[in-house]
């Protein structure tokens, strides 16, 4: 299903643009930014929409299809259908609060040039240390296994795969493990190899790890006349073409292919157990973040809406919001009227004003 991106011109002068993404008639993403797409080797601030006034007043300045939609670590990736700026990310960050009460999420727009820019370039996503718990399930069928040192290890039946890693009592990951003579025997039976490796890749975090170089299966020394280079050469395109989404890994060696695996799991247990916040939310999810502290103009418009008497004077506000200049209250009051939320009574000195209810009377008259 396609996904559309929005952004709209919002009332807000700190917060003046509205970033959605939808998809199939809900919102996956809805994002308050200061900016409608950042400059280059700039990144824009953001925060997280929490619940949107249906009659605050949106002018829609761009839409475009959606053409890739992803989430990295603590990114959400976004491509869109068009030739140019269509690619950027939110990169949500978790920061402790200054009162120590708390964190507080912070999310920053970015694009491929910022990104570029930014001193944290060459920092990597997952933090794979020692003390994060790494637990594998090693298929009772191997019988000369790879070792995982540090790890919690177990032998079991597994339904797909040779090597799993478990969260708890989730499988997270898998590999299955060929070797050079193995993989050549499975050519043999092509149509069972297929199902394998569908099954295998039916799982979200997956590879084909193999103890060979790619090299290896067109060397016919290698071969030793079991199968024609050619014919290897098409089996191997073969398995990328059906299983477009199964990492295929040519270790080179018994090695380097443990070695492989066990950092694989390593950083697939890093992403699982890491304490950042996931920026991305499932289709139909509703936000739950905490409501952002409410700033002067928010306040404003719920004293107006809600808390002065109908109608009220101008002077009733100010005296509200006596340390705040008339000219940004006035601003807050004319922004309602224009959507309709709010009406001037009478004219002149005695000029007061009224919320207007549904079906566009006055109240209070």
């Amino acid at each position: 299903m396609s996904a559309i991106w929005v952004v709209e011109r919002t009332a807000s002068r700190r917060f003046p643009y509205r970033v959605t993404i939808e998809q199939g008639g809900r919102l996956v993403l809805a994002l308050r930014t200061q900016g409608r797409w950042p400059g280059p080797g700039a990144q824009i601030f953001c925060i997280r929409e929490t619940e949107l006034d249906p009659a605050e007043p949106l002018e829609e300045v761009e839409r475009a299809a959606v053409a890739n939609l992803v989430r990295v670590g603590r990114k959400l990736v976004v491509t869109l259908d068009r030739g140019s700026r269509k690619r950027c990310e939110f990169l949500s960050v978790q920061k402790p609060r200054k009162n120590g009460a708390g964190e507080l999420e912070q999310i920053f727009f970015r694009t491929e040039t910022g990104i570029r820019a930014h001193r944290s370039r060459s920092r990597i996503e997952l933090r794979t240390t020692d003390t994060i718990p790494v637990r594998v399930v090693i298929d009772s069928l191997e019988r000369y296994p790879w070792k995982f040192p540090g790890a919690t290890v177990e032998r079991r039946k597994l339904a797909a795969g040779d090597y799993a890693l478990l969260d708890r009592e989730r499988v997270v990951a898998v590999v299955e493990r060929k070797s050079f003579d193995n993989l050549l025997a499975d050519f043999g039976q092509i149509q069972a190899l297929h199902q394998q490796l569908a099954d295998l890749a039916g799982h979200a975090a997956a590879a084909l790890v193999i103890e060979a170089d790619y090299r290896d299966f067109l060397d016919p020394k290698r071969l030793d006349g079991r199968w024609p280079a050619p014919h290897a050469a098409r089996v191997l395109a073969e398995i990328a073409a059906l299983h477009p989404t199964l990492p295929v890994i040519y270790a080179g060696n018994r090695k380097l292919a443990n070695l492989w695996t066990w950092r694989f799991f390593r950083a697939v247990a890093a992403g699982a157990r890491s304490p950042e916040p996931q920026l991305v939310l499932e289709v139909a999810r509703r936000y739950d973040a905490a409501p952002r502290e409410p700033g002067l103009d928010d306040r404003v418009r719920a004293a107006i809406l809600a808390e002065l008497p109908v109608p009220f004077a101008m002077s009733e506000l100010a005296a509200r919001f006596h340390t705040e200049k008339p000219a940004r209250l006035r601003r807050v009051l004319n922004q309602l009227v224009r959507a309709g939320r709010v009406q001037r009574v009478g004219t002149g000195r005695g000029a007061k004003w009224a919320r207007t209810e549904g079906d566009g009377r006055t109240g209070g008259r």
